[in-house]
């Protein structure tokens, strides 16, 4: 299938093979969509990142049978006379690259703004100026808050769904107050969003923007003092299995009580695949990617998967498995968080006429068992290592 002979789109036309720049490559979700498209397209990658860690495994030189369809190139968007040529030579450009770890949004809100407003500003501007494709990746955090969030607890309003669910043409952008610095994320990528349309509206740029609603699987983030910084904080899906595989409580910021939805990476991709695609139907759209089926309570998460990890590990949860700690103590001043967060799939079923198909409890048996593989023989070492006095 690598080959891509006989590949057609949604509308029944032959594919055609393309080169795509593709900024943030070595990521979580870059790693993911580069095997995807080596896999089963015959697109080429030019993948741009400052790390490689995570897609090494397919620049190795054996890995004969796509070894001309992807370059690696070291660069740092920032400050890189590189970038225009490389936007220049591909068809299409993809960004990744972002601060997306809420850990930092309050304590390191500039580099957060930077990263993702600054940063992605000549990307925007080569693809413009060169009438090249781009498709940006966004956050289901420009929603912020639900409507919903604001009526009083017990108000019957809080159960309809125009309430909360999130919809890409319809819905609000509410944010805390400005000292929330944990906004500054969603504000920055709100505001890069209203670019990328502008520059759609008035100059014709070609777009596709993604909003990912908690994507996850292996390779996502790291786990601290093994593959990244040991006083680092990752998403909740790296923090909840780095304090699995050290057997240590799961820390649940403020009771844990905020709602999520969960969706497989590998399903995610899928959807992205079908964007790169079908330019037809994905321009000038922004697209909802997330799983409304596998809400939980991040309370609920912890549960989950202390009991998929004694399943996946054969050893039994501890004691005591939660412990309850504030979000000032965990994230610093500053910190806010959205309510609820549950993706419309109308858009994004009318144009690509996709679904996601992961249930929580089996994205979490495959994520885990990749942490478990990966990580606990290394975890074992770096806690019976004797601590010097």
């Amino acid at each position: 299938m690598a080959n891509g002979a006989g590949r057609v789109d949604l509308d029944g036309r032959p594919i055609k093979p393309m080169t795509i720049c593709m900024i943030g490559a070595g990521g979580f979700i870059g790693s993911h969509l580069c095997e995807k498209l080596l896999n089963e397209t015959p697109h080429k990658v030019l993948a741009l990142d400052v790390y490689n860690d995570k897609i090494k495994h397919l620049l190795e030189p054996d890995t004969v049978e796509w070894k001309d369809r992807i370059q690696f190139h070291r660069i740092n968007i920032k400050h890189d006379s590189r970038l225009e040529g490389l936007v220049k030579m591909a068809d299409l450009t993809i960004n990744l690259a972002a601060i997306c770890t809420p850990a930092d949004y309050n304590t390191r809100p500039l580099d957060t703004i930077y990263s993702n407003f600054i940063d992605a500003l000549p990307v925007v501007k080569y693809c413009s100026e060169n009438n090249k494709r781009l498709i940006h990746f966004s956050t289901c955090e420009v929603y912020g808050k639900t409507i919903g969030s604001f009526l009083p607890k017990d108000h019957p309003l809080r159960e309809d769904p125009s309430f909360y669910v999130l919809k890409e043409d319809v819905s609000p952008c509410i944010f805390g107050s400005i000292e929330k610095q944990r906004w500054s994320y969603a504000c920055a990528k709100q505001l890069i969003e209203r670019l990328v349309y502008a520059e759609g509206a008035e100059n014709g740029l070609e777009f596709t923007i993604v909003r990912p609603f908690n994507w996850i699987g292996p390779r996502m983030d790291f786990i601290p003092g093994i593959d990244g910084p040991s006083e680092g904080v990752p998403r909740v899906l790296a923090c909840f299995s780095n304090n699995l595989l050290r057997r240590e409580p799961l820390k649940l910021v403020d009771g844990g009580e905020s709602q999520r939805t969960f969706i497989y990476i590998k399903d995610a991709i899928e959807a992205v695949l079908l964007m790169i695609e079908n330019p037809e139907r994905a321009n000038g759209h922004i697209f909802n990617v997330g799983n409304p089926n596998n809400e939980v309570t991040v309370r609920q998460l912890a549960e989950m998967m202390t009991e998929v990890y004694a399943k996946v590990s054969g050893e039994g949860a501890i004691e005591s498995p939660t412990v309850d700690v504030s979000s000032k103590e965990f994230y610093g001043e500053g910190y806010d968080d959205s309510d609820k967060r549950i993706p419309d799939m109308t858009i994004i079923n009318r144009q690509l006429g996709w679904n996601p198909k992961t249930s929580l409890w089996d994205l979490l048996e495959s994520t885990l068992t990749y942490q478990h593989r990966t990580y606990a023989e290394a975890v074992k070492k770096a806690t019976s290592k004797p601590v010097a006095s």
